[in-house]
């Protein structure tokens, strides 16, 4: 089987000729290793052996999102950038004005770390989101072309299958928020958080309309409903404001033929028959304890007639243990996902240091092996 056929088998819990094996981010972002820009940890040559070793031999799923053509008038009109950079640290300030209002986010980049910190946030109390409230709806909305990913897929060909890759309504309302802020509004002020929902979600729904109808039956990943999970939030809350707007997205997608795969990391089994209220096709990255909560044999028994389950192994094993510590573990996930009809063997994350270990390149390979790929 190719990689393509593979992957498409295990969403559609068909038989295959071996378990699908994907590194996630690591061959599934789209990076430049010869970009010589010196915030691009990816050039260096650990990342280039992992990325190759990815490329020849994983099934691939690139993680591609729609071409922003244009924001709203509105952003425009509202919105402005400006970006700081020492070669070590790149400050990224986002002001947007309101009346007589102007409120901030700031977002730093380390030049060996490929992640973004937040240290200031639109909305730093609580009491913030009155200010949120007052954006209009239009803000949220972008004109966006597939283009990009009709392109991308066709480069791909038989090597794998290309993923659209989205935030759901509750993902850009929690991260306009300092985290602590966000979790008392969203507990106390439930009203209001349902407003700044209903702000976001035209746009959204927009956005995912037009990608689903002219890039059709394809595989979604939408991110976003973690925010919700416990110990952040209560199961009631979860069905409030992901069931109830990222559902939305879920049938727009699946009416043109698509297929969802939901992201969401943590503690998620006292919220999995809410996931599968909302017709979902697929999991990830479906953690063991101690960073979730999910048994994967037990798992698999209740919900593998539902879905397709992708991942499993954490990527603090894949980075800390010794090999032959790491193969009983990959070893030890495959024997409990025998019985499952739909199941890609995949980390739960990705290293975002610029230089990869050469243990780290090795418990990858392990993977492979194990799979017999």
């Amino acid at each position: 089987m190719t990689s393509r056929e593979r992957l498409s088998a295990a969403l559609r819990k068909e038989p295959v000729d071996r378990v699908p094996v994907n590194f996630y981010e690591i061959g599934g972002f789209d990076v430049d290793t010869e970009n010589p820009d010196p915030f691009n940890i990816y050039s260096s040559e650990s990342w280039k052996r992992l990325l190759k070793l990815a490329a020849d031999r994983s099934d691939l799923i690139l993680m591609r999102t729609p071409k922003c053509l244009t924001r709203s008038e509105a952003y425009e009109e509202m919105a402005s950038e400006t970006i700081q950079d020492d070669g070590k640290e790149r400050l990224i300030t986002t002001t947007i004005s309101l009346g007589n209002r102007q409120f901030t986010q700031v977002q730093k980049i380390d030049c060996n770390l490929d992640t973004i910190w937040t240290p200031k946030h639109f909305a730093m109390q609580p009491e913030d989101i009155d200010i949120l409230l007052n954006l209009p709806e239009d803000f949220f909305r972008e004109e966006i072309s597939v283009e990009n990913l009709i392109a991308d897929e066709t480069e791909l060909g038989d090597r794998g299958l290309l993923m659209v890759d989205t935030a759901d309504p509750l993902c850009i309302a929690a991260s306009l928020f300092d985290f602590g802020a966000y979790t008392i509004a969203a507990m106390t002020e439930k009203n209001k958080f349902h407003k700044l929902l209903n702000l976001i979600l035209p746009g959204l729904l927009g956005k995912t309309e037009k990608t689903a109808r002219e890039f059709p039956g394809r595989l979604w990943r939408i991110y976003g409903p973690e925010y919700a999970t416990p110990p952040y939030l209560p199961p009631d809350l979860f069905r409030e404001y992901v069931n109830t707007y990222t559902g939305e997205m879920i049938k727009i997608i699946q009416k043109h033929g698509g297929m969802v795969r939901l992201h969401s990391h943590g503690k998620i089994k006292q919220v999995l028959d809410d996931i599968i209220a909302m017709g979902v096709d697929a999991i990830d990255p479906v953690e063991p304890p101690h960073q979730g909560d999910v048994d994967l044999k037990d798992a698999i028994s209740r919900y593998g007639s539902s879905l397709t389950f992708f991942g499993n192994i954490e990527i603090t094993d894949i980075e800390n243990k010794e090999p032959e510590e790491f193969r009983a573990i990959v070893h030890r996930t495959l024997s409990e996902a025998q019985i499952a009809p739909g199941f890609v063997l995949m980390p739960s994350a990705s290293p975002y240091g610029r230089d990869v270990p050469d243990k780290t390149i090795r418990n990858y390979e392990i993977m492979l092996e194990e799979v017999g790929a």
